[in-house]
């Protein structure tokens, strides 16, 4: 539920600012929209004018090809009306923001996704003091705490050596933006190993080196002849590729999924993979309780997650807070 003190209010189309006319990851078209960050529950085609981060337009170009697109320097305060509004780094993926509105004095900062932990391949998240702080939700409960990244990773290529000794292919499922990059820029501090990708990540991942993102060297899959043995070789492909006839070119493969949701160990065998990897570009738990903290906001609106579990936590804590339901996802 949102007041007009809020600055934002939800309308059919998405998350708007009356003062600045203008909305905040439209899930309708719109004429104007600001884009937090590149992934699709987000960036959606449709609108008339998009706004986003100047380095994160070459991935809003793949997502939203031929749009209208202005973009700002994080930091960069531009006038929306009767609205300042000023895009800062969320610590998502690459070129990730929130949005800060400010109007006569009172300020809403609307987070976006984001993550407290670093990552080589953006822009580490930066604490905006407010007083409504709309939050994402999506790891909202006391059991997701994220290990270190050095453990996984050490854990990853554990995996892909055990692999390579057992001649067989490891085929490591992730997202295609932002967590494909994140693994093969964190693999890239202990190996420099070849690393072969699915085609849907081609385009992605190169993106991510013109903008100066060091990562492994890569390869794609189809630039192997057919009948070609991909063992001990680590492979990565989106999840829609599981299960799919582009699978059978791996014999024998043992079979991981890279993402937040793989805290849960249940979650790994109804999926069906062999292994996971605790790998997340949302904020856990503690990161999300610390974030709402540190803005200093007393009015806090978590979104799309597990806001029935967060709402009664900060309610104990002396905050104002309400659910806020939005039409985002959880991809993680």
């Amino acid at each position: 539920m949102t007041r007009p003190s809020d600055l934002v209010a939800l309308t059919p189309e998405g998350l708007y600012c009356p003062a600045g006319d203008f909305h905040i990851d439209p899930w309708r078209p719109t004429s104007t929209a600001i884009i937090t960050h590149a992934h699709g529950d987000h960036a959606r085609t449709g609108s008339q004018h998009y706004w986003g981060t100047k380095v994160g337009a070459p991935l809003l170009g793949e997502r939203l090809p031929g749009m209208t697109l202005d973009t700002l320097d994080y930091g960069e305060v531009r006038r929306f009306g009767e609205a300042r509004v000023s895009l800062h780094p969320a610590g998502h993926i690459l070129g990730s923001a929130q949005v800060r509105i400010e109007v006569d004095g009172r300020v809403c900062v609307v987070s976006g996704d984001y993550k407290r932990d670093p990552d080589p391949t953006c822009a580490p998240f930066e604490v905006v003091p407010c007083d409504v702080f709309v939050t994402e939700a999506t790891f909202a409960l006391p059991v997701y705490r994220w290990p270190p990244m050095e453990a996984v990773v050490a854990d990853v290529i554990a995996w892909w050596d055990a692999c390579a000794a057992r001649g067989v292919p490891a085929v490591l499922f992730c997202y295609a933006l932002g967590k494909a990059q994140r693994l093969l820029a964190e693999l890239a501090r202990a190996t420099d190993r070849t690393v072969h990708l699915h085609g849907a990540m081609l385009a992605l991942v190169e993106r991510y080196r013109e903008l100066g993102v060091a990562m492994l060297p890569t390869v794609p899959v189809s630039d192997s002849a057919r009948g070609r043995d991909f063992a001990g070789e680590l492979i990565l492909a989106p999840p829609s590729a599981a299960g799919s006839t582009w699978m059978r070119r791996f014999n024998n493969a043992s079979t991981g999924f890279a993402s937040g949701w793989m805290r849960i160990r249940g979650n790994r065998r109804r999926r069906g993979y062999d292994r996971g990897f605790v790998v997340s570009d949302h904020a856990d738990w503690p990161s999300l309780i610390e974030t709402i903290r540190a803005t200093g906001a007393q009015r806090v609106l978590p979104t799309h997650g597990n806001t029935d579990a967060l709402v009664p936590y900060l309610r104990e804590l002396g905050l104002d807070a309400e659910p806020l339901r939005t039409d985002f996802g959880s991809e993680d």
